[in-house]
């Protein structure tokens, strides 16, 4: 049987293929097969042709999936975009790609006016809508059948912009435009992170769906038959709600959402039958290790992790069980070919953090941005997230941290991942971000900017605490030089931090001062 929910529709319609855990909305797999139909044969009457973009600003609804599986058949480019951007990010990447009609609705009401004012020839649809621009309304009246053209469509993910503008990450072609055609990436879910392909899945997605990772594996789930069950919005006591309610299976997590359950009360999290839970995929940042340690302790060797990225050019992963064995690690390359590589751009030995490239037949280009491309290149045709690193004796790769978040204070090179990791394991922390701020004596002074459980903790006396706490364990120089509270961090909800707002916050404040 084919792998796809096309296949599914054909076989078993009245399967749920997508459940709202907040709302318990429902769609089935013949349902969706519907809606997909139509809203290809809506992309073409208004003038979509294959390779042509539209996008989606939407909250987690279920209407994603009737656009994810309509432009998959349609062959059109559909450009997810980040909820928590600002009008001028948005309407760039409206721009910047090209696209042709933006799928959105009521929530986003905020910039709308300003996106309709920089996009005039831009077609909008709302969807919840009851007006003239009605999404609900233009796809009723489309027809049900399959559109004549079937070509399997594509995603341009934009890069969270976390370090500068979003850049458009454009895959390359698919090898066979088949809409039903096997893809690699369903390879990597099902010998990879183990997931069945008896349709018996029931997928927890608690993170939003414009996100690289959220939509590729519900995308996976659904090729393979599962249910999925979508949280509206994380909270941790809702998502341990919805593993009992809804017998999950399997999920995905980020090292964010693993805090949280952490921070619970133990009455709370002992509360939840979490037994049918099977696997539980995490990725997106490094996890503090004792952190994770403590998830394998509470919900068993079920906990696995990868380390990937949106431009879909390799995948390491590690089981819960050899993890304990290389506790830190985020695995050895299941996709693609690793290389860890100095300044000079030649390989390194084990233990030698540089920079990871992975080598694959198939990269993608950024969108409109070839020095950007280019930057991402080793002179041997590899690429690379941007991500600092090492791979020990066993080649099992450890994440360091993030290039582009390296401090250099008095001239020494500082992760700022390694503090973060000791902080939020406090337990009076929620969260924190460590950044370079300007030094006239130093550079860069390291900044801890830390969100406390209680804002009432917030002072003098936590700061003392926590200069203890971090002593011991880190070197005099990585030690923070100021600290700041707040009552909530810059961060993405797929676990993402912006950074650079905290950079170009303590940057303005310098000059201010000098």
């Amino acid at each position: 049987m084919a792998m796809h929910p096309i296949a599914h529709a054909a076989n078993k319609p009245d399967h749920p293929a997508v459940i709202m855990a907040g709302s318990g909305k429902q769609m089935t797999y013949g349902e969706m097969d519907e809606a997909a139909n139509r809203y290809a044969q809506l992309l073409r009457a208004r003038g979509l042709k294959a390779d042509d973009a539209f996008a989606v600003l939407l909250e987690n609804r279920i209407e994603y999936f009737t656009l994810v599986w309509g432009s998959q058949r349609a062959g059109t480019l559909l450009v997810p975009i980040s909820t928590r951007l600002t009008a001028p990010e948005i309407t760039y990447i409206l721009k910047d790609c090209g696209a042709k009609l933006l799928i959105t609705s009521h929530l986003f009401d905020g910039v709308l006016a300003d996106i309709r004012r920089e996009c005039p020839e831009l077609e909008i649809l709302l969807a919840g809508d009851d007006g003239e621009e009605s999404f609900d309304a233009a796809l009723a009246a489309q027809p049900a059948e399959p559109i004549a053209d079937q070509r399997a469509g594509l995603t341009m993910l934009y890069s969270s912009g976390t370090t500068g503008r979003p850049k458009g990450i454009r895959p390359a072609p698919p090898e066979d435009p088949d809409p039903q055609a096997m893809i690699p990436f369903l390879g990597l879910a099902t010998m990879g992170a183990g997931m069945p392909t008896d349709g018996s899945m029931i997928y927890l997605s608690p993170a939003p769906l414009y996100h690289a990772a959220p939509l590729a594996w519900c995308a996976a789930a659904q090729r393979l038959g599962g249910t999925l069950v979508v949280l509206e919005k994380f909270e941790p006591e809702a998502a341990l709600a919805a593993i009992e309610k809804y017998k999950v299976t399997d999920s995905q997590w980020v090292p964010t959402h693993f805090v949280r359950f952490l921070k619970l009360d133990p009455a709370i999290r002992s509360k939840y039958d979490l037994s049918t839970h099977k696997r539980a995929l995490h990725a997106a940042a490094p996890c503090p290790v004792p952190i994770k340690r403590e998830m394998i302790e509470w919900w068993g060797p079920i906990v696995n992790e990868y380390y990937a990225g949106s431009e879909g050019i390799g995948m390491t992963m590690i089981s819960a069980e050899d993890w304990l064995k290389h506790p830190g690690s985020v695995g050895k390359a299941i996709y693609g070919t690793l290389h860890v590589c100095g300044p000079d751009n030649e390989e390194v030995g084990p233990g030698e953090d540089g920079l990871i490239f992975y080598e694959n037949v198939l990269l993608p280009t950024y969108h409109n941005d070839p020095e950007k491309t280019a930057d991402a290149m080793h002179p041997k045709g590899w690429m690379t997230l941007g991500d600092i690193g090492h791979v020990d004796e066993d080649g099992y790769l450890f994440l360091t941290d993030r290039k582009s978040h390296m401090i250099i204070s008095g001239g020494v090179n500082i992760y700022p991942q390694e503090i973060e990791n000791l902080l939020v394991t406090h337990d009076k922390v929620m969260d924190a971000a460590v950044i370079g701020a300007p030094d006239p004596d130093l550079g860069e002074k390291v900044v801890a900017v830390v969100q406390p459980i209680d804002m009432g903790d917030a002072g003098d006396n936590l700061e003392e605490e926590l200069r203890e706490f971090l002593a011991p364990n880190l070197a005099r120089i990585k030690l923070p030089k100021m600290f700041d509270f707040r009552p909530d961090l810059p961060r993405e909800a797929n676990g993402k931090l912006y950074k650079r707002e905290l950079r170009d916050e303590f940057a303005a404040k310098a000059t201010e001062q000098a």
